[in-house]
């Protein structure tokens, strides 16, 4: 109990003098930088995963590839909206473990304007693969309607710096959502 006691009072005393707790990373791609800020305490599964991969220099020379919008899912009875990165190649990517799922309704982090997410296929499946929230996103919520099980994705932080850049990206051209031309990501960096 002691410990808990002094984790909250040096939680309020960082958020008292303006620094957060939660862990920054910065996507450096050829189209501008984005800030993101990664909630490791109430996603631990997956921000943890995600800094991890971070770390390790997994996304050195990756690329946002997928961009979806309302005019590119005529198939889809629920639109969304999305800005896709990570790996893209199937056999890079399966060299990394999948994670477990943490849904919305675990965490409360719901996919709203910003938000960064995992990518994936069942639930449990996650690994390497994100995607950032362009406007409020609801249907990616657990009980969402976009994917058929249900169980939404896994959101687990959010853009600090540079949603002008991934609107920028949203609007490039497309072939059924992947980027004719793939914006290059030079590299992922934590912020100190």
């Amino acid at each position: 109990m002691t410990k808990l006691l002094g984790f909250v009072v040096l939680l309020f005393s960082l958020m008292a003098c303006g620094k957060s707790p939660l862990p920054k990373v910065e996507i450096e791609s050829s189209m501008g930088n984005i800030i993101v800020e990664l909630d490791t305490v109430h996603a631990p599964v997956t921000a943890g995963n995600f800094l991890k991969l971070v770390d390790q220099a997994v996304y050195l020379n990756a690329r946002f590839y997928r961009v979806v919008r309302p005019d590119n899912q005529p198939q889809s009875p629920v639109k969304i909206e999305v800005v896709q990165g990570g790996l893209q190649d199937d056999v890079q990517i399966a060299r990394y473990p999948a994670i477990q799922h943490e849904t919305t309704a675990q965490t409360g982090i719901k996919h709203r304007d910003g938000v960064i997410s995992m990518a994936r296929n069942e639930p449990g499946t996650a690994s390497t693969e994100f995607f950032i929230c362009l406007g409020d996103q609801p249907e990616l919520d657990f009980g969402g309607k976009r994917n058929p099980d249900g169980q939404g994705f896994a959101a687990f932080g959010k853009v600090l710096e540079g949603m002008d850049v991934l609107r920028q990206i949203q609007l490039l051209e497309d072939d059924e959502q992947y980027l004719n031309e793939p914006v290059v990501i030079y590299n992922l960096r934590r912020i100190r």
